[in-house]
């Protein structure tokens, strides 16, 4: 009975340490990505491509806005960002930046909104609260909603410069996150404006038509006006590390850079980098 139970022993402890190895070396694979929602989808098809070809990698992909997915890299708790916009100064200082794809930032209304065109000056009227209805730049009679987003959106920085208003001067109805909450959000208000990416809006227009982008300085909000470099607002869309690159980290960024996923770079309209 005794060497029943031995044999049963050494045979657990044999497998135990044939075992340990493997699930160690499957914990290392594990990659967790972080931040812009813009770059979050893209960056979801792109782990699910990797993953079916030889990669033992296993690559969870969270939101939570572009500051937070650099932030996370810098604090170690996430070995991947996604920002949609370039690094600061002081943050290139600490990591580094991988460019996925190029997008633009458009002005987006309800398609049921007849107005064709604002201008700058209009655009930053509205976000400061002086121009609070539609007919006042030539709509129809019907209060704006206006829609901002949230801090720490890459949107927001580059929309505070391009209309020259203060973050204080921001006037908003509505304080948005996620892209797709700002979507639902114009879909169901026929008044309703935000500032959007290009690639999301074009990617969603073809599932509903109740979205429309207006065009910035007579130029058509469009992904082939952000490739041909006409549109006011165009951005990168990065992929953020640690100075020196985990091999799991660098087997994933080194994928999401290359030929091999351009066509899921342009199949959400965005803009596969040169």
């Amino acid at each position: 009975m005794n060497k029943v139970k031995s044999s049963s022993f050494l045979y657990l402890i044999l497998n135990f340490l044939f075992l340990f190895p493997l699930v160690a070396q499957a914990e290392s694979t594990k990659v967790s990505i972080s931040g812009s929602s813009t770059l979050a989808p893209l960056a979801a098809e792109i782990a699910k491509r990797l993953e079916n070809s030889a990669s033992s990698l296993r690559i969870d992909v969270q939101t939570g806005g572009s500051s937070k997915g650099i932030t996370d890299v810098i604090k170690g708790l996430s070995d991947v960002g996604m920002s949609s916009r370039a690094l600061f100064p002081e943050e290139e200082a600490l990591v580094k930046s991988h460019t996925v794809a190029l997008d633009g930032v458009a002005f987006v209304v309800n398609s049921k909104n007849p107005i064709k065109e604002l201008s700058r000056a209009q655009l930053a009227d509205i976000y400061s609260g002086k121009i609070s209805n539609w007919k006042e730049v030539g709509g129809q009679d019907l209060e704006i909603t206006v829609i901002d987003r949230a801090k720490g959106r890459s949107e927001k920085e580059l929309v505070k410069d391009y209309l020259g208003i203060k973050s204080t001067d921001y006037k908003p109805d509505i304080v948005a996150g996620e892209n797709q909450q700002c979507v639902k959000l114009v879909e169901g208000n026929s008044g309703a404006l935000v500032y959007l990416s290009i690639g999301t809006t074009e990617f969603e227009q073809k599932r509903s038509s109740k979205i429309r982008a207006l065009p910035l300085s007579g130029t058509a909000a469009t992904a082939e006006n952000v490739k041909n470099g006409t549109f006011p607002i165009i951005r990168p869309l990065v992929l953020v590390t640690k100075k020196k690159l985990s091999p799991s980290s660098k087997e994933f960024v080194q994928f999401a850079v290359s030929s091999q996923v351009k066509d899921l770079v342009e199949g959400m309209a965005f803009v596969a980098p040169q």
